[in-house]
């Protein structure tokens, strides 16, 4: 059987839970506000059209693109610069400070000047990338849509190394970036549940890690790709897959801590005291990050598409699929406050920006919030 990608995880969900995919999403609950988010800019970038595209905030400053192939840099909601590619892209960017790479649907990866958008190299890759590159230690990280992995020359856009594996027969169509730690490794979640350090210098495997294994009596079934970005602690690292488990690993030696058997298809986020994910039916959970124990849980927003959760402060932030973000309370879950911030769905990742955060929307609106008491 040749190699499949699935193209949309929510029907894969249908499919797999027997939900009904005309189900709309639930109604918003009302609650008394316990904060207030409080939007502090608002600038559109274009439309995001079939693809995701996540915005990068580096040293306060905020990296975005669309579809139609404008990035642009936003310092404290003013563009800085505003690039015309004048070539359709395909993902979010990544960015370091020095420069900002995006990649076009054919498969240029793009390289900006970070401080005056001016373009410093583009070179045809020959892959379709989805997810935002990932920069650091000398080299742009892309994950090609088969899975495999490209490590760029940040400075002139040569191939330095590629890295490969055997993929199962079906696999999610993902958009989740490589997590580059001290400029010397690349942590990155592939199909059938593993978790892969990189070494960025030749792209070599350093380690590798199962967070699950696939299992069911077929090759839908036994789908169990990492979801999201890992995560990191000070010796740990967490990750979740789809149909499998959520897990987090000591990477000093690769014991494992705690395992709990858990679905997402948008990943998770932790900090020292909760590893916070979002399962396959829209619910919110804090575990304990030391045992994987369940603190709270928050159900009340399934089917709404909900993004990655980002614990931001003392708030969990998420996005959803009418262009709602939500703050909830860290310590129980409880709404703390919402607001809409466009009309389209927000898909990408919450960012911290200050003491808030920003969201791209759908239709190409990059928000950002300040949370107020």
């Amino acid at each position: 059987m040749g190699y499949m990608r699935l193209f949309f995880p929510a029907a894969i969900l249908a499919l797999l839970s027997g939900c009904s995919s005309t189900s709309g999403p639930a109604e918003l609950t009302t609650f008394e506000p316990s904060i207030k988010l409080r939007e502090i800019w608002n600038v559109s970038v274009g439309s995001a059209k079939n693809y995701v595209f996540q915005p990068v905030v580096v040293n306060e400053s905020v990296y975005a693109a669309s579809a139609g192939g404008n990035v642009v840099r936003i310092d404290d909601g003013v563009k800085k610069w505003s690039v015309d590619t004048k070539t359709k892209l395909s993902a979010g960017v990544g960015a370091n400070g020095d420069v900002a790479v995006v990649v076009s649907e054919k498969g240029e990866a793009i390289a900006l000047d970070a401080k005056t958008g001016s373009e410093r190299w583009r070179v045809n890759v020959g892959a379709e990338v989805l997810a935002p590159p990932a920069v650091g230690g000398g080299v742009v990280v892309l994950r090609a849509s088969d899975h495999r992995l490209l490590g760029l020359e940040i400075k002139n856009g040569q191939q330095r190394w590629l890295y490969q594996r055997n993929m199962p027969p079906l696999a999610l169509r993902s958009h989740s970036s490589a997590l580059i730690v001290d400029n010397q490794v690349a942590l990155v979640g592939f199909p059938g549940g593993k978790l892969v350090a990189i070494n960025l210098e030749h792209g070599g495997n350093l380690w590798e890690l199962s967070v699950s294994k696939p299992r069911g009596a077929n090759e839908l079934e036994r789908v169990s790709d990492v979801a999201g970005v890992p995560v990191l602690g000070r010796s740990e690292v967490c990750a979740v897959t789809y149909q499998g488990r959520a897990a987090c690993f000591d990477f000093t030696n690769g014991n494992t801590l705690w395992t709990r058997d858990f679905s997402s298809y948008v990943g998770m986020d932790r900090d020292t005291r909760f590893a916070v994910l979002v399962d396959e039916r829209d619910s919110v959970q804090a575990l304990d990050v030391y045992s994987g124990i369940t603190v709270w849980r928050q159900d009340a927003m399934p089917r709404r598409r909900l993004t990655r959760p980002r614990i931001i402060g003392d708030y969990i932030v998420l996005g959803d699929g009418e262009g709602y973000v939500h703050a909830l309370g860290r310590e129980n879950g409880a709404f703390a406050a919402r607001d809409r911030a466009d009309r389209s769905a927000i898909l990408a990742d919450p960012q911290p920006l200050g003491n808030g955060f920003v969201v791209q929307s759908v239709g190409g609106d990059v928000v950002a919030y300040e949370m107020r008491h």
